[in-house]
């Protein structure tokens, strides 16, 4: 039997906890896998010791201190910096699948590129489609050879549903949502909950800003309106459910009433080994099997978005144009970086979003890259002056 070329790979995010479970997914194939390139934002010490283990030829750091300290210490490797760095990393023509597992709407722009270089991208990064979904679609559709499969794990089970069936026959898509380390808390008690409380999720291990993402709810409202590029599905078609358990990572209805879900242990490993396996489906080392019979429950209810309001501005913003997820994600992103450094609480996460949605509604920009960009940092600024003016209040 004639042996399979290597897939070469590019990682961006190699250092957070989606990009140490994709290595772990490549050492298991090493085989079918050549690791061509690793990028990270500032973890020069993780980048350190994947130089010496993966020895890719190329290196890129989003920070450009730490690529100067990069190339003192490689010598032997090509090393590239900055935003336009990860874009020409992306880009070079022996790379074949992208992995984009970096957190925030910085990932949008190197998806951009990934796009137009034709490549396969396995992406993990939510906020680059809810920023810039419009523009992905329109690259997509420019770039025919190009493709996205989702990592994510709740996209990639109706990736996994959705193939060999025709769009119209769905009738909704459900997100389902674990609902988080508060989900039984009172609004009472949601306003005095600490980053350390709000980081122990029940049953996923993931990097800070997500978890406080899932902790919010806000990790469900970006994924809706990632669901709604990625699937070209109206807003009213994509439901959310909680789903404690975490085992049916979403469903597809059609419209004779049938169902099709995706069940899996929570393990990152699993949709990540779909998304570059695919079309392809390859056996693990059985280590990652459900045992159905030791289920006892599976029990499903609608999120309280009273009590998790952000959840509900994720719609909201989605229903009004492609700029609102915009506002919508750049004052998330600063709000819960305030909250992990202490700045305010819990509850002022929804409050300083659906004030700064409030002030853009009527925004009628077009959308085109250069207009996201400036608004995004835009709503950062006012996000800044809204965190000083709530930081000290209760």
């Amino acid at each position: 039997m004639k042996k399979k070329a290597q897939q070469s790979i590019v990682l961006l995010g190699s250092t957070g906890s989606i990009g140490a479970s994709t290595l772990e997914v490549i050492r298991r194939f090493k085989e079918r896998f050549r690791v061509v390139g690793i990028g990270a934002g500032s973890n020069i010490a993780a980048l350190n010791e994947q130089i010496k283990q993966l020895k890719p030829r190329y290196v890129a750091a989003y920070n450009d201190d730490a690529a100067r300290a990069l190339r003192a210490a490689h010598a032997g490797h090509k090393v590239f910096s900055g935003l336009d760095g990860l874009c020409e990393l992306v880009s070079l023509d022996e790379v074949d699948t992208v992995v984009i597992a970096i957190t925030g709407s910085i990932a949008l722009v190197p998806l951009i590129c990934a796009i137009q270089a034709g490549k396969k991208i396995a992406l993990a990064n939510k906020e680059s489609l809810v920023v810039g979904g419009h523009i992905v679609k329109e690259e997509l559709r420019k770039n025919k050879k190009a493709c996205i499969v989702p990592i994510d794990s709740e996209q990639n089970a109706i990736f996994q549903c959705l193939q060999g069936h025709d769009d119209k026959l769905v009738r909704a898509l459900y997100l389902t949502a674990s609902g988080g380390p508060l989900l039984d808390y009172t609004r009472k008690q949601l306003r005095g909950v600490s980053p350390g409380i709000a980081l122990s999720h029940p049953r996923w291990k993931m990097g800070k800003k997500i978890s406080i993402d899932s902790a919010t709810l806000m990790n469900k409202g970006l994924e809706v309106i990632e669901a709604r590029w990625l699937f070209d599905m109206p807003l009213d078609k994509i439901k959310v459910v909680i789903h404690r358990q975490a085992i049916i990572h979403s469903l597809v209805e059609f419209i004779d009433g049938s169902l099709l879900g995706q069940l899996s242990v929570t393990d990152m490993q699993l949709p990540i080994q779909y998304a570059l396996s695919f079309p392809e489906r390859w056996p693990n080392n059985g280590a990652l099997r459900l045992d159905l019979e030791k289920l006892q429950s599976l029990s499903f209810s609608k999120p309280d978005v009273k009590k998790f309001p952000c959840l509900a501005l994720a719609y909201c913003a989605a229903s009004k144009g492609p700029l609102l997820p915009c506002v919508l994600n750049a004052a998330n992103e600063e709000a819960v970086r305030a909250f992990l450094e202490r700045r305010i609480s819990f509850m002022k996460i929804p409050l300083i979003i659906e004030k700064l949605l409030k002030k853009h509604e009527h925004n009628r920009l077009s959308g085109d890259l250069q207009e996201v960009l400036a608004l995004e940092a835009e709503v950062r600024s006012q996000a800044g002056e809204l965190i000083k003016h709530y930081g000290n209040k209760s």
